[in-house]
């Protein structure tokens, strides 16, 4: 066939060049290395980034700025604190250092406006103490970036003596880059923890000291061109990739490699055992392995590219960082490591495999107790009853999915003792939660001001809503504060500043102000303002939209990448039934792994919610690499069931592969379990959910589920093409690609 053809082409070429193989992809990592950008010269993404562009909340957002001069929706924030109390000349001074900063010229880039509040005798409202807290609100240029923001906001409270109970800087933007440098800091432990499991786990497996090391060059190889190139190929296609991602490709890239590598090393062990020369056996490994390795890399490289899809920045630019890392690490495998095996024959597995092991056959016990129990397995009562187990366990962890909560956990996912956290306690225990970033009404209608009475009343009436712990607006003034506060110039519009009782990026406050926005209209009518048009902004209601946005682009992003795993997985394995029941258990098993996850976070942990990024990449990332372990098992089950009946070539098929695919599993679970060194509650969530995930697919997915269903299905799986045997069902096991021929 043209396609066996093109394989063995392909394998003669990689093993025949295997002394330029080598050393060009040694060669080539070196020159990336020192003549690209690597991702740790990147920015961090801009908090812009983590919100829809076009959302109705930021839209009002500059509205508001619009009709007001002064945006009330702030992300910085400046909090002093004494228990005790503040004395009134530190409340004084705070409110004169504002002015201060009020009356001084500005670049785009430093602090526009500064507006201190104090809860002073409990005066502002929603304050749960008297006298003890100062926040005072900065606001920046549109020019200002994140780094600009941090260090001004850090600026000015370097500017408050110790004796005036400076807490710190806190909010959405500081605990944007808190993160980030978190993320920084951490790398190198993520990268050297992965690196020792790695060795541990592939040296353990195959008792040997070279097969982890082949793993790691080639893991490195990949890694050292995907940190260059991602960046390169990113400033070409105008796409900023935030050096966030690395992480994220340090443990993609060294799990999915590790995963190829110990598909290739038991190929080429198994063929050694077998008796062929270290060439042949690297040959036999990488015609057996490329189309399995290429076809499951490429459904990786597809389902990561659909975060395209997604509506948010923060995916576009997760989206082709992540798909160019499995794309190098897909080149990088199917090339450098049946070249090395070829170079280095039994030397990788010494001293597990000796050279008396040579010739002696492959290692029977793999296939008596464990064979015997997986055709017992194959007939179909028992796949009936295995497929009902197996599915019934997927959808009892899947019940907690449901009630998964998404948020942004900017703040609350850092740790206790960061200055952000704790500044922002300060101030939730001063005053209320929802101070560290107010929720703003809008009211805007001809001549809406001249009627008080009905603005006055419709402050009562949003003060008396569900989640707001005080309000306010056009019946306050606060002190030293514009007249234009509340109330536009013009006469046009009102607004109504509403401080929450829950923490304004949580998932209660979200739900507040998502129930809110809704009664809007009809608290408005009952207020008796006529002709007048409102909206919700500030950054609980950016969250808000934030979060819809997620869950409506996992639903085009979900619907893409299921239609690229059918697409291949069907070209692969000829057939139309065997994908649908295939990628039917993956989605069961990501919505096991997302309610787990629930029941971890939420449940057990006490977490209101979980980071509303989390869900949606982790599902694309192990739908995506799930089809790694449906083609590597299915694909061995297919080429057996083309010398044996069915049922014989699952028995003999599954316990095999699943060995491979244990070892694999194992490895990449470990390799992403590593993230939850990064202090930050979105990469320890994104590290439980992928390790699960992936022990999920491995252990009872792949090794139990999917040979029942194909027992069950049975003949019916290969529709519409036809299954013909080309060799006797008794032939011992050398699949077509195995045979010596040239």
């Amino acid at each position: 066939m043209i396609r066996e053809r093109a394989i063995r082409l392909f394998a003669g070429a990689v093993i025949g060049l295997r002394y330029l193989v080598v050393p060009a992809w040694i060669a080539a990592a070196v020159a990336v290395s020192w003549y690209l950008p690597g991702l740790g010269e990147g920015e961090p993404l801009p908090l812009g980034g983590l919100i829809p562009k076009h959302a109705e909340s930021t839209e009002m957002a500059a509205r508001d700025a619009q009709l007001f001069g002064l945006p009330l929706t702030t992300d910085t924030l400046v909090v002093q604190r004494n228990p005790d109390g503040l004395s009134t000349a530190v409340q004084t001074k705070a409110v004169q250092r504002a002015l201060q900063t009020n009356q001084a010229q500005h670049e785009d880039y430093q602090v526009q406006f500064a507006l201190p509040v104090t809860n002073t005798l409990g005066l502002f409202p929603g304050s749960q103490e008297k006298g003890t807290t100062a926040v005072t609100y900065l606001f920046f240029g549109p020019q200002a970036s994140l780094a600009d923001r941090v260090e001004q906001a850090n600026d000015y409270l370097a500017q408050i003596p110790a004796s005036e109970s400076p807490v710190g800087v806190t909010g959405p933007a500081p605990a944007r880059y808190r993160q980030f440098n978190e993320i920084s800091s951490s790398l190198a432990v993520v990268e050297i923890g992965t690196v020792l499991v790695i060795l541990l786990v592939v040296g353990l497996t195959f008792k040997a000291l070279g097969a982890p090391l082949v793993t790691l060059v080639a893991a490195g190889i990949a890694f050292l061109i995907a940190r260059g190139v991602i960046p390169w190929v990113g400033t070409r296609l105008g796409v900023s990739i935030p050096q966030e991602v690395e992480p994220l490709v340090v443990a993609l890239t060294l799990g999915v490699v590790t995963d190829y590598a110990v598909f290739y090393l038991s190929a080429t062990r198994r063929s050694l055992l077998e008796g062929a020369p270290r060439v042949e056996a690297a040959r036999v490994a990488a015609v057996r392995v490329s189309p399995i390795v290429a076809t499951a890399g490429l459904i990786v490289v597809a389902g990561t590219a659909s975060l395209l899809v997604g509506e948010l920045e923060f995916f576009r630019a997760f989206g082709p960082g992540l798909a160019l890392t499995a794309a190098v690490s897909l080149v990088v495998s199917i090339t450098f490591i049946p070249a090395a095996l070829a170079i280095l024959g039994r030397f990788v597995f010494w001293p597990g495999l000796k050279r008396e092991d040579l010739g002696a056959g492959e290692e029977e016990q793999v296939s008596h107790a464990r064979e015997a129990l997986a055709r017992f397995l194959t007939s179909r009562p028992v796949a009936l009853l295995a497929v009902v187990l197996c599915t019934g366990v997927l959808v009892l962890a899947a019940t907690g999915f449901p009630d998964m909560r998404l948020a942004f956990r900017l703040i609350t996912g850092l740790p206790s003792d960061t200055q952000q956290a704790r500044a922002a306690k300060a101030a939730a225990t001063g005053f209320a939660p929802g101070v560290i970033a107010p929720t703003i009404v809008v009211v805007e209608g001809n001549g809406v001001a001249q009627d008080k009475t009905a603005l006055i009343r419709l402050e009562q009436v949003l003060s008396a809503q569900p989640g707001v712990a005080g309000i306010l607006g056009p019946r306050e003034q606060i002190e030293q504060a514009p007249e234009n506060l509340f109330v536009a110039d013009n006469g046009s519009a009102a607004r109504y500043v509403l401080i929450l009782d829950q923490g304004p990026l949580s998932s209660p406050a979200i739900d507040d102000v998502r129930h809110l926005d809704d009664r809007l209209p009809g608290l408005i009518e009952d207020a008796g303002l006529d002709g007048v048009t409102a909206g919700v902004t500030g950054q609980t209601a950016i969250a808000s939209d934030t979060v819809q946005a997620v869950v409506g682009s996992s639903v085009r992003v979900g619907l893409v990448v299921l239609a690229v795993n059918f697409l291949l997985l069907a070209l692969f394995l000829r057939a139309i039934v065997a994908p649908l029941y295939l990628l039917a258990a993956s989605v069961l098993s990501v919505a096991a792994t997302f309610g787990l996850t629930k029941y971890v976070f939420q449940d057990l942990l006490g977490h209101t919610d979980v980071t509303y990024y989390v869900p949606f990449a982790t599902g694309v990332l192990l739908v995506s690499l799930g089809s790694d372990y449906n083609v590597y098992v299915v694909g061995r089950i297919w080429q057996e069931a083309e010398r044996m009946p069915l049922r014989e070539a699952i028995a003999y098929a599954a316990p095999r592969a699943s060995k491979a695919i244990g070892v694999a599993g194992i490895a990449l679970a470990a390799s992403f379990a590593m993230l939850a060194v990064v202090p930050i509650d979105g990469f320890r969530e994104f590290a439980f959910m992928m390790g699960v995930g992936i022990l999920l697919e491995t252990f009872l997915v792949r090794s139990a589920l999917i040979p029942a269903l194909i027992s069950l299905f049975g003949n019916a799986s290969f529709w519409p093409g036809r299954r013909e045997r080309r060799r006797p069902a008794r032939e011992p096991a050398r699949p077509l690609e195995s045979s010596r021929q040239p």
